[in-house]
């Protein structure tokens, strides 16, 4: 049986990178995989070869209207919409259709924080698509419904949660991710002119503003009993892709000062030694994004820094593939049963 796939919003950064992916699937390759609809409302009725020239496979295909009917066709629906618009189309979608979402609108579990970030009706939310959390990848075998994680908070809990989880730093984050321009989508952004961002670098959303805030709460919440605490920076820089995130919290109090760098090796070792896409680096490398530009990679160093008392915890992932469009194949892989690693690149581009 061919698996017919459908993505909304595909013309902007999220379903491109869906689609570039699935055009190396093995399953696509061997025909068990079709791209059916390309929808996107602004763009619809235009030829899609005009708007992703990257996408040369697809280049005969015009783009759809988004709308439930269309969509409904298809085995699986990836919907690389603006938030708050997945809610009705995955409520009104048949429940045996696979839904993944790669906006916010079923992150989060705490009505509450939903309402104080994103000013709308919270609207439930889908088991959580980062499948190397403890748990996660149970949640997400023959899901139906999946939320894919922020890029951010991708980053932040793959460098962070080891060593919470191990009790070899506290859950008091402070968490500065530095971000190249495409996490803020394909739209017209007077911001986010080359003449604004080029040979400059500016913080923004700070103070707890950003959304992204507490789904990296939650998530680091699910593997201590302490309160939890994130202060988080994200920092605008001129790079096309890429996020770097350095995360720094309190050694815990009661871990052995000459064996905290030992054991916090081992946390990391133990947590990642089987996850195909999270790589802790040799000692004294430090993550960069040029090395995961492309990949479905996650980079991870930790440090101790003794005289400041705290754990440094660093990450890198190209934000597009890792942070968005690849945890969404990742997922699709894992809920359909097929090789968790299919179509996904373990290796970036260089230089």
């Amino acid at each position: 049986m061919t698996i017919s796939v459908a993505v909304a919003g595909a013309t902007g950064y999220a379903g491109g990178e869906i689609l570039r992916l699935l055009l190396n699937h093995p399953a696509y390759l061997a025909g068990d995989l079709e791209i059916g609809a390309l929808t996107g409302n602004s763009s619809s009725g235009l030829r899609f070869g005009t708007l992703a020239p990257h996408l040369p496979q697809l280049a005969d295909m015009v783009v759809e209207e988004t709308d439930v009917e269309t969509l409904a066709k298809h085995d699986v629906v990836f919907l690389g919409l603006p938030h708050g618009y997945s809610a009705a189309i995955g409520a009104a979608l048949p429940p045996e259709t696979l839904v993944i979402d790669c906006a916010a609108d079923f992150r989060l579990r705490d009505p509450w924080a939903w309402e104080q970030y994103y000013y709308s009706p919270h609207a439930g939310s889908w088991p959580y698509g980062i499948p190397e959390m403890p748990g996660h990848r149970e949640q997400l075998r023959n899901a139906r419904r999946i939320a894919v994680p922020g890029c951010f908070p991708t980053g932040a809990t793959l460098a962070a949660l080891p060593a919470v989880k191990a009790g070899i730093a506290e859950p008091d984050l402070r968490v500065v991710s530095v971000t190249g321009v495409s996490g803020a989508g394909k739209k017209a952004s007077v911001p986010m002119l080359g003449s604004e961002t080029m040979g400059s670098l500016k913080a923004y959303n700070t103070a707890g503003r950003h959304r992204h805030t507490p789904e990296i709460a939650q998530n680091i919440a699910e593997v201590t009993n302490k309160p939890v605490n994130v202060s988080f920076t994200p920092i605008l820089a001129p790079l096309p892709r890429g996020i770097l995130t350095t995360v720094t919290a309190p050694i815990a109090g009661k871990v052995p000062a000459g064996k905290i760098a030992t054991l916090a090796r081992e946390a990391y070792e133990e947590a990642y030694r089987d996850e195909p896409f999270v790589w802790l680096l040799p000692e004294e490398t430090q993550p960069q994004t040029q090395n995961v530009v492309g990949s479905n990679m996650c980079h991870v160093q930790v440090e101790i820094d003794m005289e400041a008392g705290v754990v440094l915890m660093t990450s890198a992932i190209d934000n597009l593939t890792k942070g968005t469009g690849g945890a969404a194949v990742q997922c699709m892989n894992i809920a359909l049963g097929l090789e968790e690693t299919a179509g996904l690149p373990r290796q970036g581009v260089a230089p």
